[in-house]
């Protein structure tokens, strides 16, 4: 059995229900993480949170739930909050999962990491409500909500212990692909410890190639 922890992306909810009901059908036991202020936490939205809370309710849920050893997945920004998971439990980490996610290094924040485009929306979209985003246009979800920008300009910090993970695995979805990504892709193409897996699927790669994302966790646990 292995022990399977989610992290979804910004605005809201990753819709890993029927990820996380296949995975315990196959006997692997999952945790969808959540997030300070999003999805079922959207009461507790504030300008304050940054991506060290969203660290922490990650890792304080992990704990609550008695895990030791786990696969540590993120979709897109979660790419950021997995990271600085493993900054602090790398040695209890078996494989990170990055779905079509930012992959920070040393000192970056998803600022530093996203497009001139993306950044200009991160400050235009938050002047009506400061502090909060809304949803990039081309996100058309009805359960997405705005995002505490703080959570987009923290870096994160390596310590070391990320580097006791034995296995990173990028899922890179190549249909209509954003050159953000495509600096992801390369360099799990060429470092080491690196696995890439390039699906034909748009950036909600888990839903659009859903039966291949679980194939590829259900094969981390073997």
């Amino acid at each position: 059995m292995a022990n399977y922890v989610l992290v979804h992306g910004a605005w809201g909810s990753g819709h890993y229900e029927q990820l996380r009901d296949d995975l315990q059908a196959a006997g692997h036991r999952v945790l969808i993480a959540q997030l300070r202020g999003m999805a079922t936490r959207r009461a507790e939205l504030s300008p304050a949170i940054t991506l060290s809370d969203h660290v922490s309710d990650v890792m304080a849920q992990v704990e609550q739930a008695g895990i030791d050893r786990f696969v540590l997945v993120g979709h897109s920004y979660g790419g950021m909050v997995i990271t600085g998971v493993a900054t602090n439990l790398g040695a209890r980490i078996d494989a990170l999962v990055y779905l079509d996610a930012f992959v920070p290094e040393n000192g970056e924040a998803l600022w530093d990491l996203a497009s001139d485009f993306e950044r200009k929306h991160y400050i235009d979209a938050q002047r009506d409500a400061p502090g909060l985003v809304a949803p990039l246009p081309f996100i058309q979800d009805p359960e997405r909500q705005r995002h505490p920008l703080l959570t987009l300009t923290e870096p994160v910090r390596m310590t070391g212990e990320e580097a006791k993970i034995p296995l990173r695995c990028y899922v890179y979805a190549t249909r209509g692909a954003p050159q953000t990504f495509g600096k992801f892709r390369d360099r799990a193409a060429c470092e080491p410890g690196w696995k890439l897996v390039e699906l034909e699927g748009g950036h909600f790669i888990h839903l659009d190639q859903y039966a291949q994302v679980r194939d590829l966790l259900l094969r981390l646990a073997e």
